[in-house]
């Protein structure tokens, strides 16, 4: 970035930053619309932040509605702040707020898990045993992550033997800092993994790829040590664009890939890991699956993801694709449940091919009010989501890429002749390290 440009995108931020512009240009703003008169009974599970945003959204354009909210957590988690927290560069409580801080007045919130869902009666039951009718649904719980999955791991074992996990919550990714700091100050040989299911913000695990490298080139020094990532899936990104880019970061960096590699297993004692490598049989159409072991100093695990018991018993996920996960069947366009037209899904748990990020779900949540609204009023909505997504890509430690995109990979960015998304930006980790949270918390009110 050259010294002028440097300069404009201080002023340009600093600009928009002191009038609240970059906040609502980030976010967007909604039209005031007249509030609706109704009885209708909505009960929505989960109190992350697509329950959240979308509950207070309704809370100012419905009248009358009798809202439930349920969720058993009590703290609220700000995830996209883990991957700092992860690579000491915020402290664990930066993430941590209460559920109870977002939610409005005048609702019902029940704090507890939601174990049943009968879609042909139109109830939810919760763990202690209560029923509650609904005439519209919204599935927003989440999803959860599949530890047993690895054999060997368990997340006691996270800052232990030089093993992290920064996706477990704020303690783990404190205490994932503490693994990879004595890493970053000794040396050796880190190894950084993904898995083969869908995840939350498929970019935390090149984040902390590229933090971690940043950090050891200045503390323990060239030479020192040795990253390795290690993914199950063919290309280092999902937008091809974005592959050949971090492909050619990596290269310039000396971060080793191993793709086609699924972690199945460790052994903490010995310091390895092993993995199910796949790679095409040369005499047939096959692949051929081997089992490879790679030793480490430092290892990051991201487990499995998949959507929560309670939707995958209920009948409402997909049948016929991510059977392993469960994730819920909806139109990608809508949010609204193909078999139940009652039913939405929202955020982490939507079985649409994109959008288990923050960003996506301030684009989700409009959507899923509109259809929602348009259903009590006796009409149809109109709004449509088409798959944005957006991942502020950090490089290095004052340094990210803003890369935001559709369900059709196109690039999309808010920015567009101002900020170039496939560069190294200064102005871009000031929009993940300071201006996000800002954006996030307006969501969380349903202001943006």
């Amino acid at each position: 970035m050259t010294g002028s440009s440097m300069s404009f995108s201080r002023r340009m931020f600093l600009a928009l930053a002191a009038g609240g512009g970059l906040t609502a240009t980030l976010s967007g703003t909604a039209a005031k619309a007249s509030r609706i008169k109704t009885a209708a009974r909505i009960v929505i599970i989960g109190a992350g932040a697509a329950g959240t945003a979308l509950v207070n959204r309704l809370v100012d354009r419905l009248e009358g509605a009798r809202i439930t909210v349920l969720d058993a957590r009590r703290e609220h988690l700000y995830q996209p702040g883990l991957s700092l927290v992860a690579a000491g560069l915020k402290p664990a409580s930066y993430t941590v707020s209460q559920t109870t801080d977002w939610l409005p007045g005048g609702i019902n919130y029940i704090n507890e898990v939601a174990a049943g869902i009968d879609p042909v009666a139109r109830t939810v039951s919760t763990a202690s045993g209560k029923t509650i009718g609904y005439d519209f649904l919204v599935l927003a719980p989440g999803l959860v992550l599949d530890h047993d999955a690895i054999e060997g791991f368990s997340p006691d074992l996270v800052g232990t033997n030089g093993i992290g996990a920064l996706y477990g919550g704020p303690d783990y990714a404190a205490r994932t800092w503490e693994a990879a700091r004595k890493f970053t100050q000794e040396g050796g040989v880190a190894l950084m993994t993904r898995p083969s299911t869908e995840m939350k913000c498929a970019g935390a695990p090149l984040k902390h790829t590229f933090l971690v490298e940043d950090i050891a080139s200045r503390t323990a020094g060239t030479g020192k040590y040795e990253i390795h990532y290690a993914a199950p899936q063919a290309s280092l990104f999902g937008v091809p664009i974005v592959a050949e880019k971090v492909r050619m970061l990596f290269s310039e960096r000396g971060i080793a890939t191993h793709m086609r590699h699924e972690l199945v297993s460790i052994d903490p004692g010995r310091k390895l890991a092993r993995f199910a490598q796949t790679r095409p049989d040369a005499n047939t159409s096959a692949e051929v699956t081997s089992m490879v072991e790679l030793p480490y100093d430092y290892l990051h695990v991201i487990p499995p993801q998949r959507a929560p018991e309670v939707i995958r018993q209920s009948g409402l996920s997909w049948s016929d694709k991510w059977t392993d996960q469960g994730w819920v069947e909806c139109d990608p366009s809508t949010m609204r449940h193909l078999r139940y037209p009652e039913i939405f899904a929202l955020g982490d748990v939507a079985g649409v091919p994109k959008g288990k990020t923050a960003a996506s779900v301030k684009w989700q949540v409009p959507v899923v009010e509109d259809h929602l609204i348009a259903a009590i009023d006796g009409r149809e909505g109109t709004a449509i989501y088409n798959g944005y997504t957006s991942c502020p890509l950090i490089t290095r430690v004052g340094r990210a890429m803003l890369i935001e995109f559709d369900y059709q990979n196109n690039l999309v960015p808010s920015f567009p002749g101002v900020i170039a998304p496939l560069e190294e930006l200064w102005i871009s980790w000031l929009m993940k390290e300071v201006a996000l949270k800002a954006t996030y918390n307006a969501m969380l009110r349903g202001k943006a």
